[in-house]
Parts: structure tokens; C-alpha cells; sequence
């Protein structure tokens, strides 16, 4: 994995790692990221992270980790619509 990566390289490690769902992204006006994790047929929206420092990312234990995260964010998501419905 190269020491900087894209938008374009991390949206694809993520929507790999979190298929069915899709991704994007859009920067700030200081350099953090705002991701936003959606269903590809009609764009409802799962999660969205603000403040990733593309710097942190730098290594696949990084990534992995971020991934992780995710995983654990939309999980618990998913429990807490489950609850209210």
C-alpha cells in the first residue's frame, strides 16, 4: 500500500471491505475527509465520519483499523434502527 494514498484507493479498500454498501467522500477546507457509507440502489445513508486526516493513513494496520472501525460504527447503527423499529 503506498505511504499516500488517494480518495480513489481508499474509497475502493473501504467499499471492499464493506460491500454491499458503497462510499464517497469529500474534503474540507482544513484537509480532513467527511466519509459517507450509503446502500448503491437507493443512496440511504448508513454512517458518515467527519475528520479523517488522510495523513493518518499510512500503512494497511491504518486502514485495517479504520475499517474495523467502521464495521463496529455500522453495527451498532443497524442494532439501534432494529430497537426503534
Amino acid at each position: 500500500m503506498p505511504a499516500v494514498m488517494t480518495q480513489a484507493q481508499l474509497r475502493s479498500y473501504i467499499e471492499q471491505a464493506l460491500a454491499p454498501l458503497a462510499c464517497d467522500f469529500s474534503m474540507d477546507a482544513d484537509g480532513c475527509l467527511t466519509l459517507r457509507v450509503f446502500e448503491t440502489q437507493d443512496e440511504r445513508v448508513h454512517l458518515v465520519v467527519t475528520g479523517i486526516k488522510p495523513g493518518r493513513l499510512t500503512s494497511a494496520d491504518d486502514l485495517a483499523q479504520m475499517i474495523e472501525e467502521l464495521r463496529y460504527e455500522l453495527s451498532a447503527t443497524r442494532l439501534g434502527q432494529a430497537d426503534s423499529a
